[in-house]
């Protein structure tokens, strides 16, 4: 049998020495392996550079501001899913090649299942993380600048005349905008940390946010929820979660609108969330031509990883639906299980 390649030391790899016979089956395969190994190692160094990217982008913004913006944070997710993704294939073309064992999964697991999985986990973990230093950080900073205005409040009131009056008007603009940032800095606190759905399941964990939401910022929220045990994995649970919140900032951020809509409800064969608004609505061939539209481009995400699809639906004038469709399988389960 004519061998499907050769060794070439200048590049490390092996070169095709002539293409296989069609009746060369084992030629061919070898020619597939090798191809698959070359385009693995380019991968593999694709990988890396992103990596580096990433890490003095990271870098050069925790010297500047000390905190990750969203491209940072988009960033961090996707080297997350490409270190997660290059490992699987890496250990298939091994497998391929005889260097390694078949990958190892459940009886039913299908083998996408273990790396979405992984890349939830490490989004949350990320989350919990900005939760502690944001807690840590800028909120004690401006609760205690709060107390410094107090304290420079109560010198003043021995200062006499317009100097005193000037000054009393300064400190009191002062103290009001340190106490919106520090609002809004504890909102991001609410939203970053995990919610509670062991304890209170999926409904009503939702629930609970729509209350706390619906009192923070003044829209009323409508809820029609499927309440008890949902049969779907933690993780699950938690995009969705994650997806139905991401929602809502969206409509805290862009609608202008006065009411919310939140259902979560099983049919015959899925789970559907149905988040809608009364809002100014938008233009979804506009908005999907731009490079930042991130709150969809991450709801979108999640819903992927847990075998969901997402629909956004809006018209200019006429409000925001944004419907999570999580299939289930012929038991009932949820076919991202």
């Amino acid at each position: 049998m004519t061998p499907a390649s050769r060794y070439d030391a200048r590049t490390n790899e092996r070169t095709p020495a002539k293409l296989p016979r069609d009746d060369d089956l084992d030629g061919q395969f070898d020619l597939i392996v090798d191809g698959l190994r070359r385009d693995v190692r380019r991968l593999r160094q694709q990988v890396e550079k992103f990596q580096k990217s990433y890490q003095k982008r990271a870098e050069g913004q925790s010297r500047v501001s000390g905190a990750p913006d969203e491209m940072s944070q988009r960033a961090f997710r996707r080297l997350k899913q490409l270190q997660l993704a290059i490992g699987h294939v890496e250990s298939s073309a091994a497998y391929l090649g005889g260097a390694g064992i078949e990958p190892q999964r459940g009886e039913d697991e299908e083998p996408s299942v273990g790396v979405a999985q992984r890349v939830l986990e490490s989004l949350e973990a990320e989350r919990e993380r900005l939760y502690r230093d944001v807690h840590d950080g800028p909120a004690q900073v401006l609760a205690n600048a709060m107390f410094e205005v107090e304290y420079i409040e109560r010198i003043a009131d021995r200062a006499t005349g317009e100097a005193r009056t000037a000054l009393k008007a300064e400190l009191a603009n002062l103290k009001s905008q340190f106490r919106s940032s520090l609002d809004a800095v504890r909102g991001m606190i609410y939203d970053l940390r995990p919610p509670v759905l062991s304890e209170l399941g999926l409904a009503g964990a939702i629930r609970n946010y729509a209350t706390e939401y619906q009192a923070r910022y003044g829209l009323r929220v409508d809820c029609h929820l499927d309440a008890g045990d949902t049969g779907l994995e933690p993780a699950q649970e938690l995009a969705i979660y994650r997806v139905m919140q991401e929602a809502l900032q969206n409509v805290h951020k862009h609608a202008q609108a006065s009411t919310v809509g939140i259902v979560w409800q099983r049919s015959k064969d899925q789970w559907v969330m149905h988040c809608t608004d009364d809002g100014v609505g938008f233009d979804l061939v506009k908005v999907a031509r731009r490079q930042r539209s991130v709150g969809l481009l991450a709801m979108r995400e999640r819903a992927e990883l847990i075998g969901a699809r997402l629909q956004v639906q809006s018209t200019p004038g006429q409000g925001t639906a944004v419907t999570l469709l999580l299939p289930l399988g012929k038991e009932g389960d949820a076919i991202g299980r």
